[in-house]
């Protein structure tokens, strides 16, 4: 059966991004004692955005330095599951905890990297509440919809944000 967008119902979103932004706070001092030093730890994904619909999960850009990216990565798969369903590159590779409440997302990626984009998102969409409108219907659009469907326009919607600024 393939995999369906389910939406956080929106009277359980604020009690839904609390429980997130304190595991985000319990993840991030675990990590910072392990990463090396100047390993930026960052709150990203739908949960970081106020009003922002969310599968529920929290999502986490750990942002490293290029020298540090193999340290990191080994010290992540020692922890955490790889995720299957990203890529992996020489500066990004995605890890999961399907199961700690709420799951978890982890996006490795090198500063200045090319797929470095999730704070730059996060911050654009924290920045525009109309662009959070505009993120929200995309995901109304799709809700109960192909999981792959809806990936591919979440992309597009990215792309074109990122494109819109500095």
């Amino acid at each position: 059966m393939a995999e369906r967008l389910n939406l956080v119902p929106p009277a359980s979103l604020a009690e839904t991004c609390a429980r997130a932004e304190a595991l985000f706070r319990s993840l991030a001092l675990d990590l910072a004692a392990v990463l090396p030093e100047g390993a930026g730890i960052e709150h990203v994904g739908a949960t970081a955005i106020p009003h922002c619909l969310t599968k529920g999960d929290l999502d986490l850009a750990i942002r490293v330095e290029e020298r540090d990216f193999e340290t990191c990565r080994r010290l992540l798969a020692g922890r955490f599951a790889p995720n299957p369903g990203s890529v992996s590159t020489a500066s990004f590779c995605a890890f999961a905890d399907a199961g700690s409440d709420p799951p978890v997302g982890i996006q490795l990626v090198v500063r200045g990297s090319e797929l470095d984009v999730f704070t730059r998102f996060r911050d654009r969409l924290r920045a525009d509440p109309n662009q959070v409108r505009a993120y929200n219907a995309l995901k109304l659009r799709h809700a109960g919809g192909s999981m792959k469907r809806y990936r591919d326009a979440k992309a597009a919607f990215i792309a074109g944000i990122l494109r819109s600024g500095p």
